[in-house]
């Protein structure tokens, strides 16, 4: 997690033009960014303060206003080689989805330890060993081995082959 300073431009109708006009430019603010994914900067998690909501300047039309606004916010961008704690939300015998936050993981059969064996016959598909099984809602520890960041989301394959990677007591 990162905490950045960011633009971002609103556009104002001007029955909001008044007394309250910061309030709703930092209400459309929170609305806008928050839960939103950049290419560029990662998922926004959080606005923290509104730095400056800068000048309006009115569109010759239909009469909005575009404030220009700088704010800081919590951002959360994974990379190559990052160690995560997540949730397994799917397993199937190619692997198993984990979420870290708004991060949805694969993790591929190759990349599970070699003692952990797919098992389809478990009342949850499940990948189990001697003393450790990863189903549905197990916690895991894990390694990014790959990200790829489009416009509006990232994807990330991730390994537990590594020691101290896997479950999580």
């Amino acid at each position: 997690f990162l905490q950045k300073d960011l633009h971002h431009t609103i556009l104002l109708h001007p029955s909001y033009f008044g007394s309250r006009m910061h309030q709703h430019i930092e209400q459309k603010l929170h609305a806008d960014v928050e839960g939103t994914c950049s290419g560029e900067y990662g998922y926004i998690i959080a606005v923290l303060d509104v730095i400056d909501v800068g000048v309006g300047l009115v569109s010759v039309g239909n009469g909005q206003a575009e404030f220009i606004t700088t704010y800081r916010a919590i951002v959360f961008k994974p990379f190559k080689g990052e160690v995560l704690d997540s949730v397994v939300t799917s397993v199937n015998k190619m692997g198993f989805f984990a979420e870290v936050g708004p991060l949805q993981v694969f993790v591929s059969a190759h990349l599970v330890h070699p003692d952990m064996k797919f098992d389809s016959t478990a009342a949850n598909a499940c990948f189990a060993s001697q003393d450790q099984v990863i189903e549905k809602d197990t916690h895991v520890r894990l390694k990014l081995v790959g990200t790829r960041v489009d416009a509006t989301e990232i994807f990330a394959i991730g390994t537990i082959k590594e020691d101290h990677l896997g479950v999580i007591d």
